[in-house]
């Protein structure tokens, strides 16, 4: 996966691939929404998987796990990286954007941006795992848009594990969901930031549960939006011309969650490839 030198910076297009990391697999909805948006753009995906989940690690260690995984994307010749993990965009995304020598995009500004234009009321629900909940980080960027806005968050730890298990349509997801959302339909929300990047595979029987009178903001769709502002304005992009190709890696063996990703997303995966992290290799 190097960088064609020839094409790099020139009228032909950068042809580097755009790294996505995540904790897990649940970052392949970004993915997915990558590859609806910018077709040719050719992208790197690992899944830390040998550490999954970040949601119950400090922030100090959720910072560690990611230096070492974004290290291996820029060993990868990625042009731009995204943090497709809502806990990691929370704890770790201003040290990476410090250290780091590419742009980093997480998934929480595109979601709070979107947010913030999307409600009518001025009150908006988030949904996450405990730590992204926990850390604030939805409140404090919607906030900085739209200071007067109303915003109720609520930790759904039992979801990822209802999704990794491919219970999309249940009738017990259903009754967790409602469990979880209805409280925050009581309270009177209009727009729900879906901030978790699993979330977005259970969007239709969310969207069946709440109604049309509350809009969904997707952070994988909004991230894959503001990807495609920022290679234009960094002059990025890839040529038009080509077809951009998809490399999965994890950090230990797929498990049957890929299935459910890879049947619910429509992703032509391929191989998987197996990567080993090794600190001493991030710190060099």
């Amino acid at each position: 996966m190097q960088a064609n030198s020839e094409d790099s910076g020139s009228r032909r297009g950068d042809s580097r691939p755009i790294g996505v990391f995540d904790s897990g697999i649940g970052g392949l909805t970004v993915v997915a929404a990558l590859r609806s948006v910018l077709p040719n753009e050719s992208i790197y995906y690992l899944g830390d998987t040998a550490r999954v989940p970040y949601g119950g690690k400090s922030p100090s260690t959720v910072q560690r796990y990611s230096r070492e995984i974004a290290s291996l994307l820029l060993d990868g010749d990625a042009k731009t990286i995204i943090v497709a993990c809502n806990t990691a965009s929370a704890l770790a995304l201003p040290v990476l954007t410090a250290e780091l020598p590419v742009t980093v995009t997480g998934v929480i500004k595109p979601g709070a941006e979107a947010a913030a234009t999307a409600t009518r009321n001025n009150h908006i629900g988030v949904i996450g795992t405990r730590a992204t909940i926990k850390s604030g980080a939805y409140e404090r960027a919607i906030h900085e848009l739209n200071p007067q806005a109303r915003v109720t968050a609520r930790a759904c730890p039992l979801l990822v594990p209802l999704i990794e298990e491919g219970w999309l349509q249940s009738d017990v997801t259903d009754k967790v969901l409602m469990q979880y959302l209805g409280p925050l339909l009581e309270a009177g929300i209009d727009t729900l930031v879906l901030g978790c990047t699993h979330y977005p595979l259970l969007r239709p029987a969310i969207h069946r549960l709440l109604g049309d009178g509350v809009t969904l903001v997707d952070s994988a769709e909004n991230c894959a939006i503001a990807v495609r502002e920022l290679l234009v304005r960094e002059d990025l992009n890839a040529s038009s011309g080509r077809t951009g190709h998809l490399q999965v890696a994890l950090t230990d063996p797929p498990d049957a969650f890929l299935d459910v990703a890879h049947e619910a997303l429509r992703l032509d995966i391929g191989e998987i490839e197996l990567r080993s992290v090794s600190p001493a290799a991030a710190a060099a």
